[in-house]
């Protein structure tokens, strides 16, 4: 069966011996035009249409500037606008909290400055009484009763010369 195509027209018409050429799965049944080969000059060939937004002024500025800012890694985030709004937040309370500890730390009194001295006094006890209470925690059971027994001694030691 000879066409002027390059897949037979009618395929089911075709004898079933001789399949011809396989169509593929992303090929139609649609034939392919014979004009694309450039063995005809008398045929009018289409031409693409021009896309009016593409050609317009604003749109070829924008595309200029993203492909610029895309060169330089300046490319926009595509981020969705809750979590700029989120991000942008978040970094505001950041710089609020850090003016705030700076302008706590500029501003301090001889009267502040006593007061933290004697807090971090108190603290420093604290520690030390709570060390002492462990020690005494860890420490055997034996260690403990010679204290006591050391203890009671020396009161009735200190009751016998009194009387």
């Amino acid at each position: 069966m000879a066409t002027m195509f390059r897949y037979p027209v009618f395929p089911h018409l075709q004898d079933r011996r001789d399949p011809g050429p396989p169509l593929s799965a992303g090929s139609s049944a649609m034939a392919e035009p014979d004009y694309l080969e450039g063995d005809c000059d008398e045929l009018i060939r289409p031409k693409k249409l021009i896309n009016p937004v593409k050609t317009s002024r604003n749109h070829q500025d924008l595309h200029r500037e993203l492909f610029m800012n895309q060169k330089r890694g300046l490319a926009p985030q595509n981020k969705p606008e809750l979590q700029k709004v989120l991000e942008k937040r978040k970094r505001e309370q950041v710089l609020k909290a850090q003016k705030e500890e700076h302008e706590a730390h500029k501003k301090k009194s001889d009267l502040e400055i006593e007061l933290m001295k004697r807090q971090q006094k108190l603290e420093q006890l604290d520690l030390d009484q709570q060390k002492n209470e462990e020690e005494q925690e860890n420490t055997p059971e034996f260690v403990k009763m010679k204290s006591n027994l050391r203890r009671t001694k020396q009161e009735t030691d200190g009751e016998e010369r009194t009387t």
